[in-house]
């Protein structure tokens, strides 16, 4: 099985109309291997119109036949041939030394050191900045909402900025009930008391 969820993933995932590509389990079949979620769950990622446009492209130039989206035309060709001749492994991987072309990669697009896992990470943060958690749990692929909140959910300087802007924005003006829960209720005194809180 392949862990690599973008690695694994076949044209037939890619929605082109929709600008979207499903991270779904696949079952080995031929000459395709397997591949399974680390949540056994499948998702539908988003993908902007300009790199939709960039696999429009990379169809275009892909070899005939070749069911992998990643999987560039020369290394397709070698799996093909050493499936054929019974000589390839299901355990070996569908690209080797992916590492070190991203590396090649990043250092002609000008990018500062990173790994595959920090542009996730990059990209989980971003929609954390504007997504609600629970949406963003579903698109990273987390089991657990803990994960997400955990790792990537940080406080930065710039969220204490808004912060603090929403307090002098508030102060001033008519302010809430201090009162008032986060039910929607006015909490009474005596219950307030109970709790230890003075009035």
């Amino acid at each position: 099985m392949y862990r690599t969820p973008l690695i694994a993933r076949r044209w037939p995932d890619v929605d082109f109309e929709m600008n979207r590509i499903r991270i779904v389990s696949k079952e080995a079949e031929g000459n395709l291997g397997g591949w399974e979620p680390k949540d056994h769950e499948g998702r539908i990622l988003p993908i902007p119109a300009e790199v939709g446009q960039l696999l429009v492209n990379l169809q275009a130039a892909s070899v005939e036949g070749c069911p992998y989206v990643f999987v560039p035309n020369g290394r397709w060709r070698h799996i093909r041939m050493a499936r054929e001749s019974g000589e390839w492994n299901d355990e070996q991987l569908l690209l080797n030394n992916l590492c070190r072309r991203f590396k090649t990669l990043r250092r002609r697009a000008g990018v500062a050191k990173c790994t595959l896992h920090d542009l996730r990470r990059s990209c989980i943060t971003n929609w954390a900045r504007e997504l609600p958690i629970h949406v963003v749990q579903k698109l990273a692929g987390h089991s657990d909402i803990k994960t997400t909140r955990l790792y990537y959910l940080a406080v930065e300087q710039s969220d204490l900025e808004k912060a603090r802007l929403v307090q002098e924005k508030t102060l001033g003006t008519r302010l809430t009930d201090p009162k008032l829960t986060h039910f929607g209720k006015t909490a009474s005194i005596s219950g307030a008391n109970e709790r230890g809180c003075q009035p």
